[in-house]
């Protein structure tokens, strides 16, 4: 349903806005940064403001509450007021613990209060909502785990003696399950009787702790009436509750002992049987976050080991409970006796168990529970306390068949139709604040199993999905205007670009199932259009390609002609939307009804406007919708279609990826066992570093990687470095180092005097220089070289990249990530020819960028090959798509063959050698060879006698043919100098046959397909696509039998979890094995993630965090890049505190464009402060559009201001946080200076977020905001918008408002220690000799209208000259 309308804004203050000005005030006496005198800590203060619930204070937290706390000054407003700062923090997506690792030592005490307040009497100190809230800061706990200080509270209260709180019977069963668990139990009871009674009270607290919290929390669901009014705080309590069950079970870590714990407390059960899953409103949500427990509770995992159950081992462990239970029934109980000799087939659903064990008294079936362990023995003579509807449920569930999870998924459609596309329960559409829980899964550190992994990712990546759609659907048939014609029919009264009204819909193919199946294999279906539009948007639908996902739709409006949509209202009941059913393309159809293939051939010309396209549907929503319409009499889906709507391709990848991760699940994923054990979160992080990989490599050849051997000697700082030539003229690259090379296993055996044995053969380099043979005469012969002069941190990058193993580069802007790149990938194709290397990046444009610097080193194009469809971008004459590739191998045979018949002429050899692969094969083997084995016979060295310079060029047999190389070919100076130019040349003639007989298989397989497939499966070494292609084509490729051994991945922080995954197993595995033996992530955390449109889905279920980034969290070494070369250094320091020792490269220093000022400017970056202009700052014409008149008309009027002054407007570029403020700035630029020929237009006007990646000599930024910091609080965009700049940055914001958020203080504790004014010098032209630090006359206090007046004159100054 569409969003409720939005209330006007009134002008009058908001209550929160006065609060604002309270805490701002406060903040000012008390704790902000800026103040140099603050007020002494006063406890009233915290009270107070949590009286006035206001907690939501900047640096609030960081400077006032932890830096001040103690157990002397701790209170409940205390507390909560932490933990409402926490929370808040967590809310905004923020890093929350860094000021308790600051200053640990109170934590231990504070994280005990916040145990016992949470397990006080609701009626008591703390109520129900203040214990939701510390409910939610004890789950931020539990989810925080890689945080030492959290740690090490936490899990006293998960960990083996949390075991306590089991009853007797099931302790010692569980016990007897696992012998060696007995062990440890006896140890940590013997360590119990030594401590003293205090703290051996403090410890059982602790591990009843959660035990404690289950009761408290069944009292309070159990206080939840059917049908009276509820107060809302027992219900968000209750959904918070199972959220953090939820948690604790799908984290290994907490899951090991807590399961026991959960499941001996049958919580599942009572919430089941509990009044609040009946209330069809208040418990909605309660129910789906049961259902979500449930399904971790029975998750396929055991508990002890971590190993992950197969479906036999699950079904083994649900028939050992039937078979104990029908044990217990034959041997205690006369009345079940039909039930323990039945076969377990026929006991285990459900309806079987109810019907054995509902006749039974609650006695009885509270003392079956008791033989099972389930429920303390009950005494003789008594009656149970439990209801028998309790009873019944807790044998009956614990009992019942398992629904496999494998079976449902395969079951599932993949597209998403009318039901969840408008389920506001499934996909929440409004703005998520972060306030309430959702039942949704998470993406944090940890999974329970690879089949977890993917689950989640799968669930998550599919809602996503549907909120695109849901988007697209309502925007394209809302513009199409469909209304109720006259004659009942429908109308379309509008039109959209990415959709048409269907002509015609038939249903041309229904396959029949497979076995054990009941869909159908394949469902297609033909669409017809008429296609009565503009050229250009024709040329869009007729562009729709293989495997584009396409929606099918039936509306049926009931408004008549002329009505008016109003997008505030319900979509659906608007438009008359029934249906809507996804489909993909098979292809458009030719004249004859065939189906146009792509390839290399150009695509036929069709007559008219009609086009049919042959689309394939989801099979297992036909057979749904046919059972539907059989069993129940419903319509037939498939007669009503009248829409067909597509997607921008960019965004349409979902079903690809969805039915990828399904055919995943579906196979037994075989990652590298190096990986698995990291992927899932578990075991040493620095396992897959190359120090600890056992196939380390020693020797390795660094090719063109140093300039020369003073290079080399600073690239490894530390290091003894032995070059194996001693003279000097010689000890120059390409150089082969060998490196100490040791197990890791075990400890090192000490001298006498204690020091390592090998501390000195550790710290030692071997280097052998190299010469690269000779390859021809031709000036093309000779290698392309890298000129880039490595850092030594660069250098370690590259060679982790060359060792075996997981290689993570974090590279900050402007630290060379991409040139890195593309020497360890040459590195790898030079040390391993035999090697394929698979380049996966997230955007084309990255890709291309990546390619390009890749064709500039001495790497064979033939061996390149660029898959998807990006590869129109690159800057290149060459095309190297796979029919690209497949034209050049043609055309490349042909110019071979050519110089074979030169090669044959110049020998005087008759016949037609060069008139296939195959004959010039015979022609090398018989004429070629022969002539250069008998030239080497006479040439060689004969015994002792000293071999004659002038015999080498004398019978060379070749000269005729390299007549044409630059003479004269031998220099004869010395033997084995023209020795290496005979040999050098036989390399070429030698390169010129193994080339054509690699080019024979294009001779034997006729079509282009073919032969691309043969290319990319056999030819080609280096293979680039985007993450997107590979979730794509993953099936494709696998049928074919794609082979890699490398990866290498580039804008890794920006590619989704699934999508970084996915191309680790775009192959088969090798007799169960992976054969991918290197992984290098080259990325920078510290930017902004992958785009997640959907609040919801971003915030709570963490889907923006990549891979990537979560290895960082788990502790897998890194190489940090530490020299940047984009930027001035003054530029570079307000972001380089976010990286490790972020320094600058000498020409930052010494180039004339980073040490000359930026001309008509004082400052080479400056914060501007804009206060009110025309008594209003931010405005929100639409919600969450936000805008700002004042920072867009400064910002434009200094973009004008520079133009004028000579910088050339592609040189500036125009950023802002908000879509809102990017479209209020086009239009005054529109409206300003688009059209004056002394302006011009800036090169972007664009977000933040658009501009990642990309980078400008001068950027002016607007943060509009004035009310609240909004989501630049998120530091990491804070990093792209100060690292845009090469020259000149210029923020327009209010001032005031940024300098108190502490996220930011590192920056703009810099911006705001200059002049909070713009400082101009109007008399300075473009460009200026003027060093940076040189004062001159400047102008100041420039308000907006001040300056525009300054602008206009300067511009009646320029335009008099010209005659304007």
């Amino acid at each position: 349903m569409a969003a409720p309308a939005q209330p006007k804004k009134i002008v009058a203050p908001t209550v929160s806005q006065i609060n604002a000005e309270f805490v701002t005030q406060l903040a000012c006496k008390y704790w902000a940064p800026h103040i140099k005198k603050k007020s002494p800590f006063d406890i009233k203060v915290i009270e107070d403001i949590y009286e006035k619930e206001i907690v939501k204070s900047s640096q609030y937290l960081e400077n006032y509450l932890w830096m001040n706390y103690s157990p002397e000054v701790s209170s409940k407003a205390y507390l909560m007021s932490i933990c409402c700062m926490v929370n808040e923090k967590f809310r905004e997506n923020v890093p929350a613990w860094e000021t308790f690792k600051k200053k640990p030592d109170h934590f231990p005490f504070f994280f005990k209060c916040i145990l016992k307040a949470a397990l006080a009497e609701t009626d008591g100190e703390f109520s129900l909502h203040e214990q939701t809230v510390l409910l939610l800061f004890l789950d931020h706990c539990f989810n925080s785990l890689e945080v030492d200080l959290i740690r090490s509270q936490v899990q006293q209260l998960i960990s083996l003696p949390m075991w306590m709180g089991l009853q007797p019977a099931r302790l010692e069963l569980e016990l007897k399950k696992t012998p060696k668990l007995r062990k440890f139990w006896n140890l940590i009871k013997k360590n119990d009787e030594k401590m003293d009674p205090e703290a051996r009270e403090q410890s059982f607290q602790e591990r009843r702790f959660l035990s404690q919290l289950i009761q408290k929390f069944i009292s309070v669901l159990k206080s939840v009436p059917l049908s009276e009014p509820v107060t809302m705080d027992k219900v968000h309590y209750c959904e918070r509750f199972i959220e953090l069950m939820i948690d604790l079970e799908a984290l290994l870590p907490t899951r090991r002992w807590f399961n026991t714990i959960l499941d001996d407390s049958h919580l599942l059960v009572h919430c089941y049987l509990s009044n609040l899953v009946h209330r069809e409103e208040d418990g909605h949500l309660f129910s789906q976050l049961l259902d979500m427990l449930k399904f971790y509770t029975g998750f396929e995992i055991n508990d002890q080991t971590g190993n992950a159950l197969t479906e036999n081992e699950m079904t083994t462990i649900h028939y050992d409970r039937i078979t104990s239970l029908q044990r217990a029934a034959f041997a205690h109980f006369p009345e079940l006796y039909d039930f323990a000799l039945s076969n377990v087939a026929e006991v285990d659903t459900r309806e079987s168990l109810v019907k054995f064990f509902g006749p039974l008294s609650s006695n009885t079936l509270h003392q079956v529970a008791s033989y099972l362990c389930l429920l303390p023995i009950l005494p003789k003579n008594e009656d149970t306390t439990f209801d028998k509807e309790f009873l019944l449920e807790l044998l009956v569930s614990r009992h019942e068949r398992r629904i496999s999870q494998i079976q449902q998924l395969n079951q599932m459609p993949l597209y998403p139709t009318e039901k969840i596309i408008w389920d506001e329960n499934i996909v929440p559409t409004e703005y998520y604040s972060g306030e309430g829980c959702l039942a949704l899964p998470k993406l944090n550190l940890q999974f329970l199993t690879l089949h977890d992994y993917l689950l989640r990712n799968f669930n998550l990546f599919r809602l996503e999905s549907t909120y695109e759609i849901r988007q697209d659907i309502e925007d394209s048939v809302s513009r199409m205007k469909p209304w109720l014609s006259e004659y009942g029919g429908v109308v379309f009264g509008g039109w959209a670009r990415m959709a048409q009204p269907i002509v015609a819909f038939t249903v041309v193919e229904v396959a029949k199932p497979n076995i054990g199946e009941n869909w159908p294999t394949r469902v297609r279906a033909d669409v017809t259009i008429n296609l009565n539009v503009r050229d250009h948007i024709k040329d869009e639908w007729e562009g729709l390609r293989k495997h584009d996902v396409c929606f099918l739709v039936t509306v049926r409006p009931t408004k008549p002609y002329g009505t008016k949509f109003d997008r505030r209202r319900p979509f659906i009941e608007q438009i008359g939307l029934v249906y809507v059913r996804g489909c993909e393309i098979q292809g458009m159809l030719d004249d004859k009804g065939r189906v146009i293939e792509d390839g290399p051939e150009p695509r036929p010309n069709l007559r008219g406007e009609s086009r049919t396209f042959r689309v394939f549907l989801d099979p297992n929503q036909y057979q749904q919708d046919m059972t539907n319409t059989i069993q129940n009499g419903a319509e037939d889906v498939y007669e009503t279609f009248n829409i067909i709507m597509r997607r921008k391709p960019k965004e349409n990848n979902f079903k690809a990826v969805l039915e990828t991760i399904r055919n995943l699940m579906n196979t037994d994923c075989v990652v590298p066992d190096w990986l698995h054990d990291i992927i899932l979160g578990y075991g040493d992080p620095s396992s897959a570093h190359y120090s600890k990989m056992p196939n380390q490599i020693a020797t390795l050849d660094f090719n063109d990687t140093f300039l020369s051997i003073e290079h080399l000697k600073t690239s490894f700082p530390g290091h003894n470095v032995k070059v194996t030539v001693d003279d000097p003229a010689l000890q120059i690259p390409p150089f082969r180092i060998t490196f100490p090379v040791r197990s890791g296993k075990g400890k090192k055996r000490k001298d006498v005097d204690g020091e390592d044995e090998d501390t000195e053969e550790a710290k030692t380099l071997i280097v052998e220089p190299h010469v690269i043979p000779n390859r021809g005469p031709y000036p093309y012969n000779q290698p392309k070289r890298n000129t880039i002069q490595f850092t030594h941190t660069q250098i370690e990058a590259i060679r982790a990249g060359m060792q075996p193993g997981l290689t993570m580069v974090v590279g900050p802007p402007g630290t060379g990530k991409t040139d890195v790149a593309v020497q360890i990938i040459s590195n790898i194709y030079h040390n391993f020819p035999e090697q394929r290397t698979l380049i996966v990046t997230h955007s084309n444009q990255a890709l291309n960028q990546l390619f390009e610097k890749i064709m500039a080193l001495d790497i064979d194009e033939r061996h390149l090959l660029r898959l998807g469809h990006g590869e129109e971008e690159l800057e290149t004459e060459k095309d190297f798509s796979r029919y690209g590739r497949v034209n050049y191998v043609l055309a490349r045979r042909i110019e071979l063959l050519e110089e074979v018949k030169r090669l044959q002429k110049s020998l005087g050899v008759p016949g037609d050698a060069s008139y296939t692969c195959e004959t010039a094969g015979y022609f090398f083997l018989y004429q070629v060879m022969s002539r250069w084995e008998e030239y080497i016979s006479k040439v060689k060295n004969k015994g002792n006698m000293l071999p004659d310079v002038t015999e080498v060029s004398t019978f060379f047999p070749f000269h005729e043919y390299f007549a044409n190389a630059p003479q004269p070919i031998f220099k004869g100076r010395t033997y084995e100098e023209d020795m290496e130019i005979a040999e050098g040349c036989f390399r070429h003639i030698k390169k010129i046959f193994t080339q054509l007989e690699e080019f024979r298989a294009s001779e034997l397989l006729r079509s282009g397909l073919d032969r691309s497939k043969y290319l990319l499966v056999k030819e080609a070494k280096i293979i680039a696509m985007t993450c997107t292609h590979a979730a794509l084509k993953r099936h494709d490729l696998v049928k074919l039998g794609f082979k890699y051994d490398n990866i290498l991945m580039e804008e890794a922080a920006q590619i989704l979890e699934i999508e970084t995954f996915i191309p680790l197993l775009l192959q088969n595995p090798q007799d169960g094995f992976s054969r991918l033996k290197r992984w290098i992530m080259i990325g920078d955390h510290h930017q902004l993630p992958p785009v997640i449109k959907n609040m919801a889905f971003q915030k709570y279920s963490n889907m923006e965090q990549s891979l990537f980034t979560r290895f960082v969290r788990v502790g897998v070494p890194t190489v940090d890049l530490d020299a940047q070369g984009r930027a001035r250094a003054s530029l570079c320091n307000l972001y380089n505190w976010r990286y490790k020792n972020l320094g600058n490269l000498p020409h930052v220093q010494l180039l004339p464009e980073f040490s000359t000022a930026n001309a008509g400017l004082l400052y080479d970056f400056q914060l501007i402060n804009v206060e009110d202009f025309q008594g209003v700052g931010e405005s929100e014409p639409n919600p969450y559009f936000y805008q700002n008149l004042g920072e867009a008309e400064y910002v434009v009027a200094l973009f004008m201001y520079m133009c004028l002054l000579g910088y050339p407007a592609d040189k500036i570029s125009i950023l802002t946080t908000y879509n809102g403020q990017k479209h209020l700035i086009r239009d005054i630029i529109n409206r300003r200076c688009g059209s004056n020929p002394l302006i011009g237009r800036p090169n972007k006007v664009t977000t933040v977020d658009r501009f990642q990646g990309q980078q400008n000599d001068y950027i002016l930024l607007s943060l509009v905001r004035t009310r609240a910091v909004g989501h630049l609080r998120d530091v990491r965009r804070l990093v792209v918008a100060m690292s845009r700049a090469r020259l000149g940055l210029y923020i327009f914001a209010r001032v005031s408002l940024f300098q108190n958020c502490f996220e930011l203080t590192p920056a703009f504790s810099q911006l705001t220690a200059r002049p909070l004014h713009l400082h101009i010098i109007p008399t300075e032209p473009f460009p200026t000799s003027r060093k940076v630090r040189l004062s001159i006359v400047i102008l100041t206090n420039l308000e907006v209208v001040t300056f525009g007046l300054c602008i206009f004159h300067l511009l009646q100054c320029l335009r008099s000259p010209f005659g304007f």
